[in-house]
């Protein structure tokens, strides 16, 4: 099934998205977002030009990219790294002062200790402590306030 990328107005993504999905048109499979992909709309439909004539109808829908002969397919491995939900963990790094921000030790600062990508959790060693324990949380439970990476 062919994947086109459809130019949107800055900020408006979701909206068009939203739109598209709202058609509920046989041409239309899929639509997607992706929130690192600025002002472009991923869009899987089985006929571009009627696709095309849909999204004359969108508003904030520049147009979708153009190849030589019409619409231009983005190949699926385009398309397949945003399909994978990103670790919570991903970008902390050992060494990083961090805040909790749920759990029984939410406002407390720390520095990571161990990072366990595989379970998306981070151990960390409260700052406060008079003895130092390792605490384990999940990786959504905390925020990166210092990185030594910076």
């Amino acid at each position: 099934m062919p994947i086109y990328s459809v130019k949107t107005t800055a900020s408006q993504e979701r909206t068009v998205a939203d739109m598209l999905a709202e058609k509920e048109t046989p041409e239309i499979q899929a639509v997607i977002a992706p929130d690192q992909l600025t002002s472009y709309v991923m869009v899987e439909a089985t006929d571009g030009a009627a696709f095309g004539r849909i999204l004359d109808e969108i508003p904030h829908a520049n147009g979708v990219i153009q190849g030589g002969d019409g619409p231009a397919e983005s190949p699926f491995s385009e398309v397949e790294h945003f399909l994978s939900p990103t670790p919570d963990v991903e970008g902390i790094a050992e060494g990083d002062i961090v805040e909790l921000i749920a759990g029984p030790f939410k406002g407390e600062k720390a520095r990571v200790q161990r990072i366990d990508e595989g379970k998306d959790q981070v151990t960390v060693e409260l700052y406060e402590a008079t003895v130092p324990i390792p605490v384990t949380v999940r990786g959504d439970q905390i925020r990166v306030l210092d990185s030594e990476e910076r």
